[in-house]
């Protein structure tokens, strides 16, 4: 049986702050139509079968191995462009003003500029597998999350397997002084991401618990909130801002230091350095009031896609297990298909969410441009 399910993102009027100038300009959201047919699996196979192709960009280059497995299923062929966040973003931006047919769908990471700049703006959509609706939870289908990431704090435990703080206040105290690393947020969106989460009022307020728990008074604020005080305590606490995750987890783990305090907050997924690389690294999971944070990458359409059917499939095919094989082989990356095993020994996402900060596209792109002027203190 098939229907048609006209989605239609209503006409609103946005100001939209820019996250390079801090300036704001005003964006109207123009009404798109996109047309759907809602078929069975069988149906969508024979329909994209008939277009014969698939284009994607992707902010992960593992994108390159699910497709093979996509094309040899299928007989599908595959075009995939792996690109860093800010280049899909700006790519797809320009291909819909330009009328430009490129992606069919996009895999994609920075939820505040994705929401703001992309979905808003009626350039991507989402786009639910029927088999999948009843399965992925509800806060992962709009837009539709293709996969979760974490980032934790993280420690050299070659000489104690105790976590060094059980409070993110430690971390500004001179016992830390220059020695806690963190990938500089100018050059990682996600990382810029969960500076501004941290300045939102909720999670604000828990840091001021936090703060009067460890030091045993009320925190005397300078700055906004508790939030910017933790960022601004961090900076001024001498915080090694590197360039990669990668260095900074070897920096972190190389063997031989033995410091008491050592760490710094990365992806959780660099613990398989411990195997390849001989390096000394455990997660921190007790610090109040949060270990870190983790962000999602979002499976989107392109509202003008030229092989829908064909996307639609890909999309469907990357949310088992067969097509998430690519990013299953590491703890720290996690399908929002509950269905999809994870590593031994890692934790489900339900399990991260209550003890790291979570990604807020919508707080992300209002506010993200005060905290980076905030932050131009400190690294400019």
């Amino acid at each position: 049986m098939k229907k048609t399910l006209i989605i239609a993102l209503s006409i609103v009027l946005l100001s939209l702050p820019v996250f390079a100038g801090g300036s704001k300009e005003e964006a109207t959201q123009e009404t798109v139509k996109v047309e759907e047919k809602i078929m069975t699996h069988d149906e969508l196979v024979a329909a994209a079968k008939e277009e014969g192709k698939v284009v994607v960009y992707a902010t992960t280059s593992r994108i390159a191995n699910a497709a093979e497995a996509f094309e040899a299923k299928y007989g599908i062929k595959t075009e995939t462009s792996n690109l860093k966040d800010f280049e899909l973003i700006e790519k797809i931006s320009k291909e819909a003003t330009s009328g430009v047919l490129g992606a069919d769908f996009v895999i994609a990471q920075d939820g505040g500029r994705v929401m703001g700049e992309l979905i808003n703006l009626g350039y991507l959509y989402s786009y639910v597998p029927e088999s999948l609706k009843n399965v992925i939870p509800a806060q992962y289908q709009d837009p539709l999350v293709f996969s979760v990431i974490n980032k934790l704090f993280i420690f050299n435990n070659e000489d104690s397997t105790e976590e060094p703080f059980d409070n993110i206040w430690a971390l500004t105290t001179e016992e830390w002084r220059g020695k806690f690393q963190f990938k500089n947020p100018f050059q990682e969106s996600v990382n810029a991401n969960f500076l501004t989460m941290v300045t939102k009022p909720e999670i604000a307020d828990q840091i001021a618990v936090a703060y009067k728990d460890y030091f045993g008074k009320d925190i005397d604020l300078t700055t906004e909130n508790a939030g910017y005080e933790w960022i601004k305590a961090l900076y001024e606490n001498d915080l090694i801002v590197t360039t990669s995750d990668t260095k900074t987890a070897e920096s972190v783990g190389v063997k031989g230091q033995h410091k008491s305090e050592n760490a710094g907050l990365f992806v959780f997924s660099k613990l398989r350095y411990v195997e390849s690389k001989n390096l000394a690294l455990q997660p921190i999971l007790n610090a109040q009031p949060f270990n870190g944070f983790y962000y999602p990458l979002y499976a989107l359409m392109v509202s003008e896609a030229k092989h829908p059917a064909a996307a639609k499939l890909f999309i469907e095919f990357l949310l088992t297990e067969e097509g998430f094989s690519p990013w299953s082989s590491n703890m720290g990356t996690y399908s929002s298909n509950p269905n999809v095993q994870i590593q031994e020994g890692d934790y489900p996402v339900s399990y991260w969410e209550n003890i790291l900060v979570a990604e807020d596209p919508v707080w992300c792109f209002e506010n993200r441009a005060q905290v980076e002027e905030f932050l131009n203190e400190y690294l400019y």
